[in-house]
């Protein structure tokens, strides 16, 4: 199995109509013997997932590899040519195919809010259009499962969360990058080997009944399973009876430790079925009589961060949480991010003129035009809002500024000069083709991620009827999608 996607081909990874408005670009290009248009494309989400406050932005190294690394080979050629739709010029094009367009994002492990650009693609429009499936796929799938992972994580606080999705992860690549984001939000671990070692994480994980069942009896696996990892002896004691079996003969491998003088980091027992609270509370008080008060108490079985908050507001006494299914597939939902055209490049004027999408449902509306993202703190350091500005516009912390609510317009708040800092938050990743950006490790941006939990407010981050985060619009890019409106009306 072929992970990376550095060292996959997967040009043909697209929808198949992008491929067709490709060569349509294409070709209305080589008629008029003119270059193709420079567009602009922006990556984002229309609502946060789960009922959150904000969402975790995860993917970027993997959008950075497939862009790097976009290709068509001999084979994906041959397979086109079945398709009479496409002709041979432009078969010969993708054959020398490379991506020479530029890409802004917001680094990995950001805090992003719905309704704002989080990558901005600069190239030439087929360009632009082939990439849309794929970004669409890394976006959509990583982002999810972070924005999911903080939640459970949240919920379980000040105890860790190990992510355990590999066998309900919907592919491969579903387990590989959805245990990675899971990290990178806050779980301490993963049990997918593959994803620890490609990303220099810790690899977790306890036993399975199987290794129960293959005994003569409860005890003896326990007692095996201490005596060859004393440092993970965390022993399930759900098999048969947790109260009457698993427990005692838990105490029971605990006390054989101790008198044959194995030591152990960590030790203790797991629960994967049944009443967790109810179990969990007298699981604690067994071990407690019998002196193993540091014993940690670890519960699985289909948990979410819903799950998480019933067993605390039950006194559950659970000191670590396995989650998986819950966690790797998203439970059912899903992000929504979209790619839309937002402006083309006019070489006559020197200018990106602005398009604006159009519907009746007044959600999907966009934002025209080449654009920028600014990130206001106040003085202590939390957000006060984001905002979405044309490309040229300046915005200098050296003056007053004054934000407003792009939905209910008299809400507006003037910033004092000296009250707010700003941040640009669409950094360059790929110019012209070329990678401009270091790519992160898992750790940089798992710490980046807790900078950025440090800049909200309590009310931002609680998981139920959470404030969201602001997203405004600068009254240039909002006077001119009121123009654009009334112009389309």
């Amino acid at each position: 199995m072929i992970s990376e996607i550095s060292k996959r081909n997967v040009g043909l990874l697209t929808d198949f109509y992008e491929l067709l408005m490709m060569q349509g670009y294409f070709d209305n290009a080589r008629n008029h013997n003119m270059d193709e248009k420079i567009v602009t494309f922006d990556v984002f989400y229309r609502n946060n997932p789960f009922g959150n406050g904000f969402a975790v932005f995860c993917g970027l190294n993997e959008i950075i590899d497939y862009l790097i690394n976009l290709k068509f080979n001999d084979d994906d050629i041959e397979y086109l040519k079945k398709y009479t739709t496409f002709n041979d010029e432009f078969l010969k094009y993708l054959k020398d195919f490379r991506f020479t367009g530029s890409v802004y994002a917001f680094e990995e492990g950001s805090v992003i809010n719905a309704k704002e650009p989080v990558i901005k693609i600069v190239a030439p429009v087929s360009q632009a259009q082939l990439i849309e499936s794929a970004m669409l796929c890394i976006f959509n799938h990583e982002t999810l499962i972070a924005t999911k992972a903080y939640r459970v994580c949240e919920a379980a606080k000040p105890y860790g969360v190990m992510e355990f999705g590999l066998r309900r992860a919907m592919s491969f690549d579903a387990a590989i990058y959805g245990a990675k984001a899971a990290c990178i939000a806050g779980c301490i671990g993963t049990s997918n080997v593959l994803t620890a070692k490609m990303y220099d994480l810790p690899a977790l994980g306890t036993m399975a009944h199987s290794w129960i069942m293959s005994f003569d009896d409860e005890l003896s696996a326990f007692k095996e399973f201490a005596v060859r990892y004393p440092d993970m002896a965390i022993l399930l004691v759900d098999t048969f009876d947790t109260l009457k079996s698993g427990i005692p003969n838990a105490i029971k491998t605990f006390d054989f430790m101790k008198e044959n003088g194995i030591k152990s980091k960590k030790y203790g027992i797991r629960l994967d079925s049944g009443d967790l609270a109810y179990l969990s509370k007298e699981a604690r008080k067994m071990l407690d009589e019998a002196g193993y008060k540091d014993a940690v108490i670890c519960a699985s079985n289909d948990l979410d961060e819903n799950l998480i908050v019933s067993l605390n507001v039950q006194g559950a006494k659970i000191g670590l949480y396995g989650v998986g299914t819950k966690l790797i597939t998203g439970n059912g939902s899903t992000l929504g991010g979209v790619y839309k055209l937002s402006s083309i490049y006019d070489s006559e004027t020197n200018e990106y003129k602005p398009k604006l999408k159009i519907s009746s449902n007044v959600e999907k509306v966009t934002n025209p035009g080449n654009k920028e993202v600014y990130r206001i703190y106040n003085k202590d350091n939390k957000i006060i809002a984001d905002l979405i500005t044309l490309y040229d516009e300046k915005i200098s912390e050296d003056e007053d500024l004054e934000i407003f609510d792009p939905v209910n317009t008299w809400k507006r708040k003037t910033l004092k000069q000296g009250e707010f800092k700003i941040k640009k938050m669409l950094e360059p990743i790929i110019v012209d083709g070329k990678l401009v950006y270091e790519k992160k490790t898992v750790e940089y941006s798992k710490n980046k991620f807790k900078q950025e939990l440090d800049t909200l407010y309590e009310d931002n981050k609680r998981l139920t009827n959470p404030k969201e985060l602001y997203v405004d619009l600068s009254q240039k890019l909002y006077d001119t999608k009121i123009r654009l409106l009334n112009e389309k009306g």
